[in-house]
């Protein structure tokens, strides 16, 4: 079941879904109308704070808990607060955030709360070594936390080869091997990495990694991980041909076998997820442009999501023309 947005007061995106206390906590950032002409660097989403909603209940009235960290604290940032993510550790909520610093390169920054809601305190530099975007934080059954992040295009990752900038910047051909998510897990202050970042592989059917021009399933931004039956699911959006898909895996770090589509293309130039169990059932939240009709102007919503006794996941589709 597909359900309505989570609120039409704002416009949201980058859905980052969390249980904390009880309550499904929906990390977002937040889409304002700035009057950038589009282009395929995402120059057009140039969000400049973060909001967190809270359902109490599934089809619960979502309450908008306001701005819980702005450009404007963040002394090495520029501009353009794309997608974020929280994770909660020893009495402590951790927002790692992509954000362009002064050279306009995307760095990734921490801010920290003693309260879901926030308000988060930035950290006075970004994290050393990072780079790109979409951070997702990953905590195992052992208590270990691991970073996914990356984004080609506008999220530079094509800048970057085995965790270095390159000054020749391009994608690799389309018979080769595609560019990868990165994890890094995260040192036991939550602050920086513990490690070199390492690719996350995602192989097709025959066992060989997914190619560059593969676009209907290679990765391309997003990443989310989590985890059911002891299985690992790497979730991601291709970009450009506007899908959500998923990979299983064996531990965190992977390879990952790609699996299937997990959620149809929706309106908008594509789209961007969370995975979340919510009281024994299990949800996908994501944005679209329903409401606005625009491409910069995004709203979260959520739909139930099933996994099937093959491990596989029931593809989600929205039905724009149900009335």
């Amino acid at each position: 079941m597909v359900r309505d947005h989570l609120t039409r007061d704002v416009y949201t995106a980058d859905a980052a879904a969390h249980v904390f206390e009880g309550k499904i906590y929906v990390y977002v950032s937040h889409d304002v109308d700035t009057g950038v002409p589009e282009d395929d660097l995402g120059s057009h989403f140039d969000m400049m704070d973060y909001h967190v909603l809270s359902l109490s209940e599934i089809d619960g009235k979502a309450v908008d808990h306001g701005v819980i960290l702005d450009i404007k604290d963040v002394k090495w940032a520029r501009r353009q607060l794309w997608d974020n993510d929280v994770a909660f550790k020893d009495g402590k909520y951790y927002m790692y955030f992509p954000a362009k610093d002064k050279t306009d390169i995307f760095r990734i920054g921490v801010a920290i709360a003693d309260r879901p809601e926030g308000p988060f305190i930035p950290q006075p530099a970004p994290m050393m070594g990072s780079y790109s975007i979409d951070p997702c934080v990953f905590k195992d059954d052992d208590g270990t936390y691991y970073m996914y992040w990356g984004g080609i295009w506008g999220g530079q990752l094509q800048r970057y080869r085995n965790n270095l900038a390159q000054e020749v910047i391009a994608l690799p051909k389309d018979n080769e091997p595609a560019l990868c998510a990165k994890i890094a897990r995260l040192r036991d202050d939550m602050l920086e990495f513990a490690e070199e970042g390492k690719d996350v592989v995602i192989l097709d059917e025959n066992g060989k990694p997914l190619l560059q021009g593969d676009n209907h399933r290679r990765f391309f931004e997003a990443s989310w991980m989590h985890k059911h039956n002891g299985v690992y699911y790497f979730t991601y959006s291709t970009g450009d041909t506007h899908k959500l898909c998923y990979a299983t895996g064996d531990n965190p770090y992977g390879p990952f076998t790609y699996r299937g589509v997990l959620l149809n293309p929706v309106s908008g130039w594509t789209t961007h997820h969370s995975v979340v169990q919510f009281k024994g059932n299990w949800y996908l939240f994501f944005h679209d442009v329903e409401v606005s009709g625009v491409t910069p102007l995004r709203s979260v919503r959520y739909a139930d999501l099933k996994h099937l006794p093959d491990g596989s996941i029931e593809t989600i589709t929205v039905n724009y023309d149900k009335k």
